[in-house]
């Protein structure tokens, strides 16, 4: 038995919830990205794309609501078409996936592990960025920022790692 709820002329179903998580060590050799966005600091991170654990993680999330696999899978670091690939294009094409599928994004939830840089001043720009590929309003997508209280390797400040929720719903045309 599905559950549902009418609005209009189309047919809202039971959503699907999708958690992802991505971390990459940071290079001095490499420019950040998070979000889709350029960010300003002296280190980068380290990966075959251009390593934005925040998108991998998004990514994660809507494809495992859909039980679609990892971003591993659809965009392998042995596949040179993805070297240094803007995660935004992986998130289209993660998008494209389950829009095939007739899903859309309800909301992403995400929240940013790092000691440093400061990531407040990009926030927004990040939210309208990824709101923006995944069609849906910006106040859909929250991201947070926090830090390891200086434990582990993220607390030593060699890497940066993300985690993610993303709610999918389907919808059903009648």
């Amino acid at each position: 038995m599905k559950t549902t709820v009418k609005k209009s002329a189309q047919m809202f179903l039971l959503p699907k919830v999708g958690i992802g998580y991505d971390i990459h060590a940071f290079s001095s050799t490499r420019k950040l990205y998070l979000g889709g966005v350029r960010i300003r600091s002296s280190r980068g991170l380290l990966g075959h794309s251009d390593a934005d654990v925040l998108l991998h993680a998004i990514c994660d999330a809507i494809l495992g609501a859909l039980a679609l696999g990892d971003i591993g899978n659809h965009f392998p670091p042995t596949d040179n078409r993805y070297k240094n690939i803007s995660s935004l294009a992986l998130l289209k094409h993660v998008y494209t996936l389950i829009t095939n599928k007739n899903y859309r994004v309800g909301n992403i939830d995400a929240t940013v592990i790092t000691e440093e840089p400061k990531l407040a001043p990009y926030i927004g720009a990040m939210q309208r960025r990824i709101a923006r590929v995944l069609r849906i309003e910006p106040f859909n997508v929250s991201i947070k920022a926090t830090t390891n209280e200086q434990l582990g390797a993220l607390g030593r400040k060699e890497g940066c790692a993300a985690i993610a929720i993303a709610l999918l719903y389907m919808i059903e045309h009648k």
